[in-house]
């Protein structure tokens, strides 16, 4: 690791105490220009947000069409994650002005009462939940142009048969309204069951991101599986790392980015996957300001170069309004000379252990799916009230 940490220490020496770089700058003439500009800044000098839209795809984490359209049309933005929040906050929407979200959950509604296969009321919300889901990312893929990431129902994520039923039925709702399978991403929490569920999936020509990876060993198990892609959160990581060490948390450890673990384990899992030429891709989501606030972007910055990341509005306006040079930090020649050890092929036995050994993945992991399951749980009672209406 010592060549990319140097470059990292060279880096991250010459960053003032501010929350933008100091300013490099660019010929103008060298600059492709968006579609539309967010900022309002006159300067000819390149955002941050194109900057990195050069060395790493970008996605952006939001359940809102109008944000969403918001950042497609500067053409840096060309995927979109959603998950069970997200979803959730669409179904709560009755108070908002915006009708395409009642819509979507009218005609999850009607859908899912037209469809029963008995009179099971779990059942029936489960098939609302999953069309609302999936009217959502439709009306998503209709302003991007890359991946939708559609969640299955977070309470499988330890039952690997049900989470591919549930995988194939999102598909093929999609396929119902004329959105092909390689647009979408079918997202599993990355237990164990959720990565043998994608296994399958992906055999069966399904694209899978595995989520709330908070540790090595989830996201080379991942990839000894040919997972399409996982979602790593660094931010998580060091909210952790600092409870655990003592750190100031909420945003003011004040570390420097090269020192925080949820930087290093994506760096690792970065440069394990291109030693050992996987093809899945590392998208890291959530992100934390290493040193505190006024640093939100400290583990975007430190990650640039990665192969995607997820990224929520605010912190893309931020990259928008900053015009310091941005390097790339992460690249296929700096992890060919990290030097990472080739695992063997990783079982159910040693998954468990490791991922148990690791306070971090475990605790996180466990934390993330109460998280899920909760706003699922409260989309459910919604939508189960409207059902019985209907029956």
């Amino acid at each position: 690791m010592k060549p990319l940490l140097l470059s990292l220490s060279v880096f991250f020496a010459t960053i003032q105490p501010t929350s933008c770089f100091l300013s490099h700058p660019i010929s103008s003439s060298s600059i492709p220009k968006p579609k539309t500009s967010i900022s309002s800044s006159s300067s000819n000098e390149e955002s941050q947000l194109a900057q990195l839209s050069k060395v790493t795809t970008l996605s952006i984490d939001s359940g809102d069409l109008n944000i969403i359209q918001k950042y497609a049309n500067t053409g840096y933005i060309t995927d979109a994650t959603t998950n069970p929040l997200f979803v959730s906050q669409v179904g709560l929407s009755e108070n908002n002005d915006d009708g395409r979200y009642s819509d979507m959950v009218n005609n999850a509604i009607s859908y899912a009462v037209e469809n029963k296969k008995g009179e099971d009321e779990k059942e029936i919300v489960g098939l609302a939940i999953d069309r609302l889901a999936v009217n959502l990312g439709k009306a998503i893929s209709e302003i991007v142009s890359g991946y939708i990431s559609t969640e299955v129902d977070p309470r499988l994520s330890f039952d690997t048969k049900a989470s591919i039923e549930r995988g194939r039925r999102i598909i093929e709702m999609y396929k119902e309204l004329g959105v092909p399978k390689e647009r979408i991403l079918i997202k599993l929490a990355a237990t164990w069951e959720g990565i043998k569920a994608a296994e399958v999936l992906q055999k069966e020509g399904i694209s899978c991101n595995l989520t709330l990876i908070f540790s090595f060993i989830q996201g080379i198990a991942c990839a000894q599986r040919d997972v399409t892609l996982i979602s790593p959160f660094p931010g998580r990581v060091l909210d952790w790392n600092n409870i655990q060490l003592g750190r100031p948390s909420g945003g003011d450890s004040k570390i420097n980015p090269i020192d925080d673990e949820g930087v290093q384990v994506v760096t690792k899992m970065y440069n394990y996957y291109k030693c050992y030429n996987h093809n899945t891709i590392c998208m890291p989501a959530s992100w934390r300001p290493s040193r505190g606030s006024g640093y939100e972007l400290d583990e975007i910055r430190a990650l640039a170069g990665v192969d995607r990341m997820t990224i929520p509005s605010p912190l893309l306006e931020k990259l928008e309004n900053c015009h310091d040079v941005l390097p790339q930090m992460l690249s296929i020649d700096k992890a060919l000379e990290s030097g990472e050890d080739k695992l063997d092929l990783i079982d159910e036995m040693t998954f468990r252990y490791a991922l148990n050994m690791d306070g971090c993945g475990t605790d996180k992991l466990a934390e993330g799916l109460r998280a899920f399951i909760g706003e699922t749980e409260k989309l459910e009672d919604v939508l189960l009230s409207k059902i019985r209406k209907l029956l």
